[in-house]
């Protein structure tokens, strides 16, 4: 035991080395601006090392609950647009509320009635009859707050409420998600549950990208609050200004050092959070039933453990976490920009971390998350002094000077493919493997 943690703290301790390096190597700034975004990707790599650590479940879909924790913060934390919601908010809801309540009449009937071809008859009308009230009430609404100052608005708004509300209202958003795939998928083939996550988060992204009423689509939301102050009323502040003369530093860098410091520390609190959670549940009695399901289904089943029913609830609890990291980025963003999901970002590399740190090991996904969120920063500038220096004796017209120097580019996905390959190969549980 002695040994296995000594291991680990000596792991995190050159993680530390390596952000502590980057910031007496270049500057602070982009040490904490690497560190913030590192925290957030430890959460999500927590989160779906819940679920394959966990139970087995093969998620490829994170960006989608990541996309749906963004919407919550634009959803609760921005200011409502009167005019959008006088133009047609009501009747948005009126239809939102009719469509839904064709898909519960849907399914009474399916519950209800007995098979059989009158079923399915009665099943296709009310779905159909639904949609097409749905879309009257709708389409008019939608037209009509898109309508209302495209450039600056178009849209709905929020709740004007504090935008850390939006983290857990993002985490619930993000489950709500998980609880409609995991009552389709869950319970058949591990590759139809890859299917139906990788399905759900284009759907999401697509509506993210198309409905300007929600969330004003490709146009973008900006300017969210913030939880931490601006660095311009820091600049102002008298005591601010006092502090940075006592120190000799730069108000306008000391500024910027804060507000991220002030972000590390909201976000560090909230990791530290789930993880002291996530342990507390691995240990107790639920852990190891799920850890008992992940190793052998079959023997669970005979012992009387409902598999399909606890597959559903990690699920929905890793997922959930995906969302409240997705809104914490959003948050560090200031702003919501659909075109810059991409699986590359929020499904491969949340993957690599959770792989490499170590699947089923807290403490390990966290790790892996820290680790290789600086490798995907830092990797393309390294790799373009690497190059510079093994040309430097070559002339300065050289073309495969030039090619060298502009492949440098390419060294982030090649060095990731790299890692992967080699942790894969001689370290296949990971740096810090489950016990």
């Amino acid at each position: 035991m002695t040994q296995i943690n000594t291991k680990n703290i000596l792991l995190f301790g050159l993680v530390a080395l390596l952000f502590i390096g980057t910031g007496f190597m270049q500057s602070w700034n982009t040490t904490l601006t690497i560190l913030n975004m590192g925290l957030i990707s430890a959460i999500m790599a927590l989160g779906v090392n819940m679920q394959w650590g966990y139970a087995g479940l093969f998620n490829v879909g994170i960006l989608g609950f990541t996309a749906l924790g963004g919407l919550a913060a634009v959803l609760v934390s921005m200011p409502p647009v009167p005019e959008a919601w006088s133009a047609g908010g009501p009747r948005i809801l009126l239809a939102l509320a009719a469509g839904a309540a064709s898909i519960v009449a849907a399914v009474m009937i399916y519950k209800k009635m007995p098979a059989g071809l009158l079923r399915v008859v009665v099943m296709l009308a009310v779905l159909i009859g639904g949609f097409m009230i749905y879309r009257a009430i709708f389409d008019p609404a939608r037209d009509a707050i898109e309508a209302v100052d495209p450039a600056l608005t178009g849209y709905l708004g929020g709740l004007g409420l504090p935008v850390i509300l939006a983290w857990p209202v993002g985490g619930l958003f993000a489950a709500g998600a998980a609880w409609i795939v995991g009552k389709t998928a869950l319970g058949l083939r591990s590759d139809y549950l890859a299917i139906a996550t990788l399905g759900i988060a284009e759907i999401i992204l697509a509506v993210l990208k198309n409905e300007d009423w929600l969330a004003r689509g490709v146009k973008n939301v900006t300017g969210l609050p913030r939880p931490v102050p601006y660095e311009v009323e820091l600049q102002a502040a008298d005591w601010f200004l006092s502090l940075t003369d006592r120190f000799g530093a730069d108000p306008v860098t000391a500024s910027s050092v804060v507000v991220k410091l002030c972000y590390a520390g909201l976000f560090a609190a909230v990791l530290l959070l789930l993880i002291w959670m996530s342990e507390m549940a691995l240990k107790s009695p639920w852990g190891r039933m799920m850890r008992a399901i992940r190793d052998n289904e079959v023997s669970s089943e005979a012992m009387g453990k409902d598999v399909t029913k606890r597959h559903l609830q990690i699920f929905i609890i890793g997922s959930a976490v995906c969302g409240v990291a997705g809104a914490m980025m959003t948050t560090l963003d200031g702003q919501l920009v659909p075109g810059t999901y991409n699986p590359l970002r929020f499904t491969f590399l949340i993957w690599l971390m959770v792989i490499v740190g170590g699947s089923g090991n807290n403490w390990g996904a966290v790790l892996g998350g820290f680790l290789i969120w600086w490798l995907w920063i830092m990797v393309e500038p390294i790799g373009l002094w690497m190059m510079q220096t093994v040309t430097m004796g070559m002339a300065e017209d050289s073309g495969l000077r030039q090619h060298l120097i502009d492949s440098a580019a390419h060294m982030r996905l090649l060095t990731m493919g790299l890692f992967l390959l080699l942790m894969l190969r001689f370290n296949p549980r990971g740096l810090i493997p489950e016990r």
